[in-house]
Order: C-alpha cells, then sequence, then structure tokens
C-alpha cells in the first residue's frame, strides 16, 4: 500500500452526523443521539491541538479509496486519549481504548464495544486477533470511517504477533479493487514500545501515512491554558507544572494562583497537599513509564539532575555507581522521554542531560526530600524552609531554559541574524577563576554542521538583578572563546527576571548587550 501524506482541509460545513457509540467503554461513554451542527470543528475543551485535530480530521475523512494507518504517540496526560475520542465523535468513528490484561479479555471486551458501536444485541467473540481486525477494517467498507485503538502498547505486551496480524490485513486489503477505505489510527504513550513498533525498519513503518506525535505546550501556551496574563506568575506556575494539559482542572480541581502574592499558598494547597492527586503524580507518571526493576535508580538519576548534576561523570559519582550503569539508567530516562540530552553549547564533546518535565524537577529537588516533613508538618512551615531552594534548584535552572526556548523558537531572526538556531548551556574551564565560566543561553546557526556559526552568549538570572558585572562575565567567556572561533559578531545577551543596573540599560542603548526579561520572553517576538 503506498502511503498518502495527509491532506489537511477546512472543515466548516454543517452536517448531520450521528454521535459515536460506545466512544469508551471504560469511562462508560454510550451515547447515540443525532445532532445538528458542525462536527468537524475542534470541540472547545480540547485547548490548542488545532493543527493534529486538522491532520487526524483528513486522515479520518479522505475520501479516496484504499486502507490507511495512522500514528498517534506521546507522554502520558497530553491529550492524546481526548483528542482521538473527540475525531471518533465527529467522524462517528470506532474508538477502542487497551488495558493490560490477556488477549482473551482484550477480545472479549473489544467485541463488546464492537457490538456496541453497531448496536447489535449479541457481542462478537473473536477467537483470535486476525478476526477482530479484520471486522474492524470492515467498518470502512461504506464510507472513509477511523478504527481507534488506543493504548495500543498493552495489547502488544500480551499479543505480541498484533503488528504482524495488522500488517498482513492491510496488505490484503491493499489489493485491488480497493474499496474499503478504513482508517486505522493506533495510539500509545509508552515511548519506547511505539518507538520499535515504527522504527524506519519495522514493517508498519511504510504503511503510515500519518504520524503525530503529541507534545507537552510551550511555556507561551501554557500561560494561555491556565488563563494567567502576568507573566512572572505564569512562569512561576510552568515551573511547577509545565505545559501537561491534564494538570489545568482535574489534577488541581481548577485552582488557578490569583496573583503572585497568591502564589506560595497555591503550592501548598494543590502540589504540597497530600489529598490532591498532583501530590502524587510525579511519582506514579515515573514508576508507571520505566518499570517497577528501576524504579531505585531511576528516581536516584532524577535526584542527582535535580541537584544541578548535568553530565555522566557527575551523575555516576552522586548516585556512586560506575558510568556504565548509570547510562543504562539515562537512556532509559531518556527513551521515555524523561530525559533530554543536548551537547554542550560550547564544548561540544561534552554532553549535558536535564530533567524535560517541571513537575519531575520539582518533585526530585523539593518534595522527595521532604516527604517526611509533609507528613508530620503542615505544608506552609516545609515550603517556607524550601523557598530559597525552589529558587535556586528548580526556578533558576528552568527559567535558563525556557530562555534557550525563546531564542531557539520565539526570538525571530531579528534577535541573532538567523532564522534556523539552536540554544544550549554553555561551559568554558577557567584556571583562573575558582569556578568555569559558564552561559546559560548560546546560540548558534542551525547549518547541518555539529557545531554551527555561534551568535550569541548569554547569562540567564531568575532571583539575581544584574549588573555591569554581568556584561563583563560574557566579554571573558568571548575572550576564552577567541582563539578558537570567530567571535566578533556574537551578540551578548542577558536574561533577567529582577532587573537590570542603569550601566546596563546604558550599554543596551549603545547595542553593547540584549536585554531580555520576562515580559519580552512572554510576548516578544
Amino acid at each position: 500500500m503506498r502511503a498518502r501524506p495527509p491532506r489537511v482541509r477546512e472543515w466548516s460545513s454543517p452536517q448531520l452526523v450521528p454521535e459515536v457509540h460506545g466512544v469508551n467503554a471504560v469511562h462508560g461513554q454510550q451515547q447515540s443521539s443525532v445532532v445538528s451542527r458542525d462536527r468537524s470543528a475542534k470541540p472547545d475543551r480540547l485547548f490548542d491541538k488545532e493543527d493534529e485535530w486538522a491532520a487526524l480530521m483528513s486522515f479520518s475523512s479522505d475520501p479516496h479509496p484504499g486502507t490507511s494507518l495512522g500514528v498517534v504517540m506521546g507522554r502520558p496526560r497530553q491529550g492524546k486519549t481526548l483528542l482521538l475520542e473527540s475525531v471518533a465523535r465527529a467522524t462517528d468513528g470506532f474508538y477502542f481504548c487497551g488495558q493490560e490484561a490477556t488477549e482473551a479479555e482484550s477480545l472479549r471486551r473489544l467485541g463488546e464495544e464492537y457490538a456496541r458501536y453497531r448496536q447489535v444485541a449479541q457481542p462478537s467473540y473473536w477467537r483470535n486477533w486476525k478476526e477482530g481486525i479484520d471486522a474492524l477494517l470492515a467498518l470502512g467498507d461504506t464510507r472513509p470511517l477511523p478504527v481507534i485503538i488506543d493504548s495500543f502498547p498493552d495489547l502488544v505486551a500480551a499479543s505480541p504477533a498484533l503488528p504482524s496480524v495488522i500488517h498482513g490485513a492491510l496488505r490484503h486489503l491493499d489489493r485491488p479493487p480497493l474499496e474499503n477505505r478504513a482508517r486505522l489510527l493506533l495510539s500509545g504513550e509508552t515511548a519506547p514500545v511505539m518507538t520499535r513498533l515504527f522504527a524506519p525498519s519495522s514493517p508498519l513503518h511504510a504503511l503510515a501515512a500519518l504520524k503525530l506525535d503529541i507534545q507537552p505546550l510551550d511555556f507561551r501556551k501554557a500561560a494561555q491554558l491556565w488563563g494567567i496574563d502576568d507573566p512572572a506568575l505564569a512562569f512561576l506556575v510552568y515551573t511547577v507544572v509545565g505545559g501537561t494539559p491534564a494538570y489545568r482542572h482535574d489534577y488541581v480541581n481548577d485552582d488557578v494562583p490569583v496573583d503572585r502574592d497568591d502564589f506560595d499558598a497555591w503550592v501548598c494547597r494543590t502540589i504540597l497537599n497530600p489529598c490532591t492527586p498532583l501530590f502524587h503524580e510525579a511519582r506514579h507518571l515515573l514508576d508507571e513509564e520505566t518499570g517497577p526493576w528501576s524504579h531505585g535508580v531511576c528516581h536516584s538519576v532524577l535526584a542527582a539532575l535535580a541537584r544541578g548534576c548535568t553530565t555522566h561523570g557527575e551523575i555516576a559519582t552522586f548516585l556512586g555507581q560506575q558510568l556504565t550503569d548509570a547510562s543504562r539508567a539515562l537512556a532509559l530516562l531518556r527513551d521515555h522521554g524523561l530525559l533530554q540530552s543536548q551537547a554542550d553549547g560550547l564544548q561540544p564533546g561534552i554532553t549535558r542531560h536535564r530533567i524535560a518535565d517541571p513537575l519531575l524537577a520539582f518533585e526530585h529537588a523539593l518534595a522527595r526530600p521532604r516527604r517526611a516533613a509533609l507528613e508530620q508538618s503542615d505544608a506552609e512551615t516545609v515550603w517556607e524552609g524550601a523557598r530559597t531552594d525552589f529558587n535556586t534548584l528548580v526556578a533558576g535552572p528552568r527559567f535558563a531554559q525556557v530562555c534557550r526556548d525563546w531564542a531557539a523558537c520565539s526570538a525571530g531572526s531579528a534577535a541573532f541574524g538567523a532564522e534556523n538556531v539552536t540554544a544550549s548551556y554553555g561551559s568554558l574551564s577557567d584556571p583562573s577563576a575558582t569556578a568555569g565560566l559558564d552561559a546559560e543561553v548560546v546560540v548558534r546557526r542551525q547549518d547541518g554542521h555539529p557545531t554551527g556559526r555561534l551568535l550569541s552568549v548569554g547569562l540567564a538570572r531568575w532571583h539575581t538583578g544584574m549588573d555591569i558585572h554581568h556584561l563583563q562575565r560574557l566579554r571573558r567567556i568571548l575572550e576564552g572563546l577567541s582563539s578558537r572561533e570567530d567571535v566578533r559578531h556574537v551578540r551578548l545577551a542577558l536574561y533577567g527576571a529582577s532587573g537590570f543596573s542603569p550601566e546596563l540599560h546604558a550599554a543596551h542603548a549603545r547595542g553593547d548587550v540584549m536585554l531580555v526579561d520576562v515580559e519580552n520572553l512572554y510576548r516578544g517576538a
């Protein structure tokens, strides 16, 4: 079967579409009413996701003959299930959510869901997955129809042959005449499994006409999700919960801090409150993604990262383990999307690691070391003692990452003189100093080479006002680099959330340095 790229179109014509039957048996949703409205419009409860919605609707309703395969993946709590259930409702498609179960139980549940969808009294009891997949794909014999199987890795765990069964069924329907128009969508959040199943070397890879990777919201979109207009408050909330859509409502009971003065109290009544789901979420998230055998070492690796260890050697020393042992845990976390690795911006031979999810960083820097105290004392007292660590270990590093994200994705070519850039942490060894010369934001041109041309070097400070000494530090970094690369046109930048001195404003007016504050990060070009 030739893979067709998804054609994204406008979907605006009102039409009569029956509500999907048995959208999710797990949640007990069984509706069959006919409604008169534009069902192809993205539901209001789906925040953002315009591009994903358009791609899925185009794929699901593609009128061309021939069966198609689509893949949707992403980490937990990013809205995949809500997105796919909404697509099923809008198209009167079939939706089934897998669970950890035996093959026989999964087939039984699937047959019951299939019967509800077709509005027949007798459930279908299939002996194997071939019978079940053939029946599901036959739903597309009369019209383009999405057949959605969510939590696909859970089904594969009990039935390893399932991907081969699907491959065989799709290849069989590829033979002329191409009458079937089923749009099979397979979704899952177990990153290593989904990656393996749809790797370029896998049989299903060549058949996939659509691949969507649902990512967390960036810091700007997260502010919109939470409805926060104050950039400083938006950043503080993002530092705790990141850009995961699910945390906005159910996990905090719609509790949003009123203003910056309410932030401390909000932390105490949400993430430090054992009565809220958010209090337990970070531990559950790690445990469900990495598997029971690796819980301890993965928690320890994240603790090392949260304490400022960023290289293999530093992490191994923190763990008291060999480099190879630390490397295995780092690879596992990276495969699950919990860890991000990047070459040092000034010493590309060094790889630096960081926690990808702000909630996991908050947990391992602040909450996890204080679990006993939270059980014995009130959250306000614990938080008061943790506030300094919050600024140093959590907000400071996250602010630096937000500055890098802004430089790479939002600043625009006017800031650095190039459209495609990378932004990373960089460090230089300075024998005359007690510590190395570090730059939180190193911007390079993205030109296909391992190390693109250096465009900018910057410092980022969340809780410290910046003065002329910070500019002088940047100049020392350029002096250290001048012997190995051209620094004549490198732009110096200071990213600060606590203000800049008059001398820096004067230097900015002369064009000696670029000053970026929180307002620029959230509302600038």
